[in-house]
């Protein structure tokens, strides 16, 4: 009657305490799983992989709990923690975050995984709550879902479809579900090196020596490098730039390493990172890549000024392209980037104009003197990425055959715009006449040709055709160059390796590219999705628009 009275007053008698340290010794040394109900914890748990984001931290705390000596027992709690229900609380959650993850190799529904459905090129979204916060994709039917944890989007798709492998977008590591346990297996390394390429430096180096052709899941064969781009919604001006920019050889090698820029914030550049790797990738799932990630970074980076569903120009899309990836790549202020390695040039500009208007100059036979003294000049020195050819205004009448005369021009007689001699006529922000000279030539050098006039009424486009050479463009012959330094060689010789073209009708139309592939010396003709090897004779039969030029290095 005394044990029951002292019991029921909550004194444990010492045979109970006895018994309870009988029980607690026979106990398996392993850490039982717990589940712990939480009517606070939301239908998607963030908390579920928080082990994976430090896997060090996790296996020191579980071996500090196996492994203690002392005071504590095999369930990782002292005598002390029962009087004091905070610290229990505590270190419930406490190992609940730092529980231990089983590692198996032989999960029974890797079988189920069908790579025909995946496609890693979309933004990495949960397709129920739509947030980007521990995104898994089902390995079964490809769709992306939150977390894993028991009250998650992904365990309930487990339990619901009866599909059980998922692989976390962000650590690569693959899951079974609903049983959680992590599954590493080589059969899975493919899928990992789809989701996020990765290349050394000896593979980068091979990349223009290597005339290999992929295959993709689905049969058809491909070349890396030169694979088809989704055109979206009217992102044309986007593909034929990146298409463009892919053959610059050290701005791709540089992108192709995360390392070089593994420390920067901006989202642009770590998807035109993507992007490049998984251009140039030879183990693609399908032969064509999705932009779409990169365009939601452009969509954002630009504040919507680029956007899926407007047709945008492809000369506006690269400038701000460049000098935005230059920015955020730079160092400092005035610090220099790989862009700025690759197409940096400068120009000397002359800039004559009148210090007074010219409705204010006297009508009288002083007019010369009046105008030379009211005449000022300016040379400055202004770098540039690209330069801007303008060409001869197309003519008004027809021909005999009725026909309208579709003009042709050289290349060498809209260069002489950079002879230093040449003036060219401005009139915003003020009447100038202008004189540009090139004293330093870029290793990439970016022509485009202004074809596009808009005048109050409508957008203008000039047919004229440029006559241009694809290989051993000598600049020297055409326009005065600097000298070079001591020790130095005047490299004035460039080699085309890319051409943009438009099609159709001024604010309209389309636009393809063509571009070389180096380990080959061929010309490939691209469209979006369309890649069809062309005569480099075809290349200079189209209205160019804009140009990237290659520096002879020897």
């Amino acid at each position: 009657m005394s044990k029951k009275r002292e019991v029921e007053d909550g004194v444990v008698p010492e045979e109970a305490n006895t018994k309870r340290q009988k029980v607690m010794d026979q106990s398996s040394p392993s850490l039982p799983p717990v589940a712990f109900e939480n009517p606070l914890l939301p239908l998607a748990s963030y908390d579920d992989d928080d082990e994976d984001e430090d896997d060090g931290n996790r296996g020191r705390i579980a071996e500090q709990v196996i492994n203690n000596g002392g005071n504590k027992d095999q369930n990782g709690y002292s005598p002390d923690d029962e009087e004091d229900e905070d610290d229990e609380s505590h270190g419930r959650s406490q190992r609940k975050r730092n529980r231990a993850i089983e590692i198996r190799r032989d999960c029974p529904y890797l079988d189920t995984v069908n790579r025909q459905v995946l496609d890693f090129d979309f933004e990495k979204f949960c397709s129920v709550s739509l947030t980007n916060l521990n995104v898994y994709a089902c390995l079964v039917c490809g769709k992306y879902y939150q977390g894993r944890g028991p009250k998650s989007h992904a365990y309930t798709h487990s339990l619901e479809a009866g599909h059980h492998v998922f692989i976390n977008l962000r650590t690569e590591k693959v899951y079974c579900l609903p049983d959680g346990y992590e599954v590493i297996d080589p059969s899975l390394d493919d899928i990992i090196h789809v989701l996020n390429p990765r290349f050394t430096q000896e593979q980068v180096e091979q990349l223009d020596k290597s005339r290999q052709w992929s295959r993709a899941l689905d049969g058809s064969d491909y070349l890396p490098g030169t694979v088809g781009l989704n055109n979206i919604k009217e992102t044309d001006f986007v593909n034929v730039t990146i298409q463009s920019l892919m053959r610059v050889t050290p701005l791709r090698n540089f992108f192709l390493i995360p390392e070089n820029y593994q420390h920067n914030r901006s989202p642009l550049v770590h998807r035109f990172g993507e992007l490049t790797r998984k251009i140039w990738h030879a183990r693609n799932f399908k032969g064509q890549v999705s932009p779409h990630e990169f365009l939601q970074a452009v969509m954002k980076a630009s504040k919507k000024r680029f956007r899926i569903g407007a047709q945008s120009d492809p000369v506006e899309f690269m400038s701000w392209l460049l000098n935005t990836l230059h920015t955020e790549l730079r160092s400092s202020k005035k610090g220099s980037s790989i862009i700025h390695q690759c197409f940096q040039g400068e120009l000397e500009v002359v800039k004559e104009m009148h210090n007074r208007p010219i409705a204010e100059k006297r009508e009288n036979g002083e007019d010369g003197e009046h105008e030379s003294r009211n005449t000022g000049m300016e040379t400055s020195r202004m770098p540039f990425l690209m330069l801007g050819l303008d060409l001869p205004p197309p003519p008004l009448f027809t021909d005999v055959m009725e026909k309208n005369i579709i003009p042709q021009v050289p290349l060498f007689n809209i260069l002489k715009k950079f002879d230093g001699e040449t003036v060219t006529e401005v009139v915003r922000p003020r009447i100038a006449r202008m004189r540009y000279r090139v004293t330093k030539l870029p290793q990439y050098l970016i022509l485009h040709m202004r074809r596009f006039t808009k005048n109050n009424f409508f957008m203008e486009k000039n047919p004229t055709l440029v006559n241009f050479p694809v290989k051993n463009l000598e600049l020297k012959d055409y326009i005065p160059l600097p000298a070079p330094k001591d020790n130095e060689k005047l490299r004035s010789k460039y080699d085309l390796i890319a051409n943009i073209v438009h099609d159709g009708k001024p604010g309209e139309g389309s636009y393809r590219v063509f571009v070389q592939r180096k380990s080959e010396e061929l010309w490939y003709e691209m469209q979006d999705l369309h890649v069809s090897e062309t005569l480099p004779q075809m290349v200079a039969l189209s209205e160019t628009y804009m140009q990237i030029y290659e520096q002879h290095q020897q």
